[in-house]
This record gives structure tokens, sequence and C-alpha cells, in this order.
């Protein structure tokens, strides 16, 4: 056991079994990055493919979203002009609807008051009653009718007083109180003896 030969065969085969562990673990890892290399070339193979694609309808895409874009705030504003458009339409009906409105109560107050005017009784306009002349005043009639038939039919020169009532008639200006005699002022002709 004293032997130094036998310790230094030892160790070196305890470093050959070493390094042939450590060249086969070497060699697997190369070969798997070998394997991922050759991966990773394949999908830089496949980006070098479909990467300009992609980036052309990624650029492709981008147009047709501002040409989206562009339509919709075109559409936005058009909306909003319309918008605009029937504000200023309410406002103007509003506007026609109170003008109509005014025209109408007008209308209205114009036509009650038309028919306020034309249903009202007219006035009574008070006249002094007929009064008869004396005998002696009256000019002489040299025609007298026989029957009803030969008056003759003329209309009268002044218009004929509506018939009064008795108290209109005490009140009239020209009325004399006295029970005797003819009225103070001067006399009326009778328009049905002219």
């Amino acid at each position: 056991m004293n032997n130094p030969f036998l310790w230094l065969g030892i160790s070196i085969l305890l470093v050959a079994i070493s390094l042939i562990a450590l060249l086969t673990v070497a060699i697997l890892a190369l070969q798997e990055l070998a394997r991922a290399a050759r991966s990773a070339e394949k999908l830089l193979d496949t980006l070098n493919r479909e990467l300009p694609a992609t980036l052309t309808d990624l650029r492709l895409t981008g147009k047709e979203l501002s040409g989206l874009t562009d339509e919709v705030s075109g559409s936005v504003q058009s909306a909003r002009n319309v918008i605009e458009q029937v504000d200023r339409s309410v406002v103007e009906a509003k506007v026609q609807a109170r003008k109509a409105q005014v025209t109408t109560r007008s209308l209205f107050a114009g036509a009650s008051a038309a028919l306020q005017v034309l249903t009202q009784s007219k006035p009574r306009r008070r006249r002094r009653p007929p009064t008869r002349r004396p005998l002696a005043s009256r000019p002489p009639t040299s025609y007298s009718p026989t029957s009803p038939s030969d008056v003759p039919m003329s209309p009268p020169s002044t218009p004929i007083s509506p018939p009064v009532s008795p108290e209109e008639f005490v009140n009239l200006p020209n009325f004399s109180h006295k029970t005797t005699g003819t009225p103070t002022d001067q006399p009326i002709e009778n328009p049905t003896n002219t």
C-alpha cells in the first residue's frame, strides 16, 4: 500500500475517467447547441420569408385604418352639420309656431270683436214723437180717397221713427207736461199726413 506508483496510476485513471465524462457531456451539449442553431436558422429563414409580407400587410392595415379614421371623422363632421341644421330648423319652427300663435290669437281676437259688433244691437236713437198741427195750420187736401187702394203709395220724405214706449215719450225734451194745449216747441209735420 505504500507503493506510490499504485496511487499515481489510480489518480491517472480517475483523471482519465473525469476527462471522458467531461468530454461526453461537452459533446452532448455541443450536439444540443448545434440543434438549437439549426432551429434558430430555420426560424430566421421563416422570419425572413414571412416578415416582409407581414410588414406590408401591417402597412396596408395602417393605411386602411387611416382611411377609416378619415371617413369616421368626415361622418362625425357631417353628423354635426346635420345636428346643427336640425337645431336651426327646430329654432325656426319654434319661431314660426310663435308667429302663427300670435297671428291666430290676433285673428281670433278680431273675429270675436267683429262677432260682438255684429251681434250687438244698435242703440236706438231717440226721436221726438210726431205732434199734430192744429187743423187751421194743416194744408187743405183736395184729394179724399174713397178706399184704401186709392191712397198713393209714395215713399215718405222723412224716415219713420220706431214706435216709442210711453215711458220714453214722457222723457222726451219736447214733451209738454200740460194736460191741455199744444207742445211748447214748434210742431213737427206728421209724416202720415204729407
